[in-house]
């Protein structure tokens, strides 16, 4: 029987959504879970993970591990496999995990199989969907060995159960010392009460036809109404009116919310890459021929500063 050694994330001290959605899904299909939990003060976080189904916890508490630091993490989370004689880990793709999950195969001289959307699974034998080419073609792809698998999985594409009270059983792992030549000195953070993009279930997003900055911050409301991220287009920002951490596609941040309202956006394909395991898709534009009506579930002809006070009015 498969065993899932799930690598979990943790921001804000609280264990993030993506890793609650793996062992959901792991739990749902019958498998064995474990999970790996590596950072500063995070033991309390493994009754959580206990909670969503996770048999044993493998910890890595210690405070220089407070800054992820690729070489230690790789060490603590092969550590982890060995003594769990797991069968698959399971990774969430985020930044963290598309740079662990390469450096995890490969100290395990094993395949990887990275942003996957849909997972099919037979015992051991799994077959994953990931896109490729702008999400123009979807991939089929198998191991073809036997062995472990390491697998990076976009959030959203599970639902994440609620929790239940539990305690953890937790296996302590050894903690290694920091790369020899780097050091982090300092980690700036950006204190902003907006909803982050790839933790949202509701995106606004604006793109070229709001006509600049000021056509952004009539947008912005219509997110804060709603409790939503707010998004953009690549154009919006390469145009200095949104800083860049609010760009959504292929070049960057993937989305998968419950609802994504796209305005004045014509659906440039790496922006629809970006966003296409959105459930809900709504898009407003004066253009009748742009191609995000093709992906859009409604989809409304007309200028966005016309609808939305029509919202606001509701």
């Amino acid at each position: 029987m498969s065993k899932i050694l799930i690598v979990a994330e943790v921001k804000n001290g609280e264990i993030k959504k993506n890793t609650l959605e793996l062992l959901s899904f792991a739990k749902s299909q019958g498998f064995e879970n474990e999970a790996v939990l590596i950072g500063s003060g995070v033991s309390g976080q493994a009754d959580i993970l206990a909670g969503q189904g996770a048999s044993t916890v493998y910890l890595g508490d210690d405070p220089s591990l407070e800054i992820y630091n690729t070489e230690q993490y790789t060490a603590l989370v092969s550590d982890a496999i060995l003594q769990s004689g797991a069968t698959q880990v399971w990774l969430s793709s985020s930044e963290m995990g598309r740079d662990l999950t390469p450096r995890v195969a490969a100290r395990q001289s094993v395949g990887a199989l990275s942003d996957v959307t849909h997972l099919e699974i037979s015992g051991d034998e799994i077959t994953a969907y990931r896109p490729c080419m702008s999400t123009k073609v979807i991939q089929k792809c198998k191991f073809s060995k036997d062995g472990l698998r390491v697998i990076s999985i976009r959030s959203g594409i599970f639902t994440a159960d609620e929790t239940s009270p539990a305690t953890a059983k937790t296996v302590s792992l050894s903690i290694p010392e920091g790369h020899s030549k780097l050091k982090v000195k300092e980690v700036q953070v950006e204190v902003s009460d907006e909803v982050e993009l790839n933790e949202a279930s509701i995106v606004v997003s604006a793109g070229r036809g709001v006509g600049g900055t000021e056509g952004c911050d009539l947008v912005k409301p219509l997110a804060t109404d709603l409790g939503a991220a707010f998004g953009a287009s690549r154009a919006v920002c390469d145009a200095g009116w949104l800083p860049h951490k609010h760009q959504v596609g292929q070049t960057g941040t993937m989305v998968t919310p419950d609802f994504y309202f796209a305005l004045g956006i014509s659906g440039a394909i790496q922006h629809l890459a970006g966003m296409s395991g959105s459930k809900v898709i709504i898009a407003v534009n004066t253009d009748s021929e742009a191609p995000f009506f093709k992906a859009a579930d409604y989809g409304i002809v007309g200028d966005a500063f016309e609808v939305i006070p029509v919202y606001v009015r509701i």
